[in-house]
């Protein structure tokens, strides 16, 4: 059935039904159109544009399609062109007259942007949830390594000792980030469009703002053509899991370092890796290869529906019905990833000494020692250069700045005493750093303890 055809004398070509049809994706938000329908015949009977008889009925009959369709008694079939129809028409079926009156000052433009809204809404709460879940394991894991040294790397070269409380401390804060800018967009698109018709509202007397109160949005919309025609808010949400993806993506590709024979910082847990069909010896970071590949899947999505909008004049056109696939797919793709990689991180062993000694005997003491140097009065340039022939004298004897005798140190310069191989020890060269922000332990636990309250003062959306 479809909610036109009046105006037609013939049938719709079937290439074009399925051309045209959106119930195969649309189906998704029944309960969303179930739901604002049941707000929408409260208002007209508020309104006494519908009897409380005829309410009444619609609103029965209503929560008995979305029993059906929750216990598998009623299936959502391709005969229907969209979701929209599917409801209404089980519910005329079901009921008669009144559910000829559902449709009542409404438009299928502000029926589906309602609908749309109200899924997205539920969805950004759905993906918030799982990120404070994954920055809940991250705050656990910073705990545990406050003391777990090990080299902090700048183009992939080791630079300075940190720890790996520190480490996972940089994802905290985007992870952060990402929250902040979900809440933002929660409150930005949280305005109600129904009763905003086709394009120009309607001449029945409805309460907008006591159906958007029904619906638990802060208020109606105030403009009908931007209410049909918007959908700056899936850009925002796409946008903004575009960076979730993104900062995923960066966290995998260190995982997968990590995992390597080379590092053998840490070792994945049986249940998040994956063996070979060849050689019995591997052991894949699957995982996390999947989330580093399926982020340009999400990229893609945002990039789709802001082509799909760039052109387009108000109000409402069909292009629009593109917002739903790619977005349905991106939700599903941020909100598996960041279930797979919560459960991956949290299982995975660290292996402390493993990343101890790579920070030790990868020179990361090196800035230390000059500043070490600069106590002593030398100038910074001059400590600079001195450390430099440090180093290089280091590589071609195969050691490391801590293995160096006082009597090598002082052949480079007299300067040095005892007193240097505590000055460019791992845990002096992270533990005097304690500037906030820093990986020093007294600084990190400081914020720890602000990240603790972070989880009180921003509750799940």
């Amino acid at each position: 059935m479809k909610l036109w055809g009046g105006r037609f004398t013939k049938e719709t070509n079937e290439l074009v039904h399925n051309f045209n049809a959106s119930i195969s994706y649309d189906s998704r938000f029944y309960k969303q159109d179930i739901e604002g329908s049941i707000a929408h015949v409260t208002m007209l009977a508020k309104q006494e544009i519908l009897t409380a008889e005829e309410c009444g009925a619609i609103i029965e009959g209503l929560n008995g399609i979305a029993r059906d369709i929750e216990n598998g008694t009623l299936e959502i079939t391709g005969e229907y062109e969209d979701i929209h129809s599917f409801v209404e028409s089980n519910l005329i079926a079901r009921i008669g007259e009144p559910g000829k009156k559902l449709h009542t000052g409404r438009s299928r433009n502000d029926q589906v942007a309602l609908d749309m809204k109200l899924y997205t809404r539920d969805e950004v709460a759905a993906v918030d949830h799982l990120v404070r879940k994954l920055m809940l394991v991250l705050h656990r894991l910073m705990q545990e390594h406050l003391t777990t040294y090990m080299p902090g790397f700048t183009h992939l070269q080791k630079a300075q000792p940190i720890t790996l409380a520190h480490h996972f401390g940089a994802y905290f804060e985007m992870l952060k980030r990402d929250r902040g800018r979900l809440a933002d967009i929660y409150d930005r698109m949280n305005y109600c469009p129904i009763g905003s018709g086709a394009l120009a509202g309607t001449t029945y007397p409805l309460d907008r703002a006591y159906t958007a109160s029904l619906l638990n949005f802060a208020g109606p919309t105030l403009n009908s053509m931007d209410s049909v025609a918007d959908r700056d808010y899936l850009i925002e949400f796409l946008s903004a899991l575009s960076t979730v993806m993104m900062h995923l993506s960066r966290f995998c590709e260190e995982i997968i370092l990590w995992n390597s024979n080379e590092y053998r910082f840490i070792e994945l847990d049986d249940a998040y890796s994956t063996g070979s069909s060849i050689m019995p010896q591997k052991k894949n970071p699957d995982i996390a290869e999947l989330v580093r590949g399926k982020t340009g899947r999400v990229y893609g999505a945002l990039i789709s529906i802001l082509t799909t909008m760039k052109g387009l004049p108000l109000a409402y056109n069909k292009d629009m019905q593109e917002d739903k696939e790619l977005t349905f797919d991106a939700i599903d793709t941020v909100k598996g990833c960041l279930a797979l990689f919560t459960g991956m991180i949290d299982t995975m062993t660290v292996n402390k000494e493993r990343m101890r000694d790579s920070a030790k005997n990868g020179f990361t003491n090196a800035t230390d020692a000059a500043d070490y140097l600069v106590g002593k009065g030398v100038p910074f340039r001059d400590a600079h250069g001195i450390v430099g022939q440090l180093v290089l004298y280091c590589i071609e004897k195969g050691i490391a700045l801590d293995d160096m005798s006082l009597e090598e140190y002082q052949a480079i310069s007299p300067v040095f005493e005892d007193d240097i191989y505590d000055a460019i020890s791992l845990e002096t060269c992270v533990e005097k750093r304690l500037t906030i922000g820093a990986p020093g332990k007294a600084a990190m636990e400081q914020v720890i303890a602000a990240n603790s309250l972070y989880f009180e003062d921003a509750p799940e959306l």
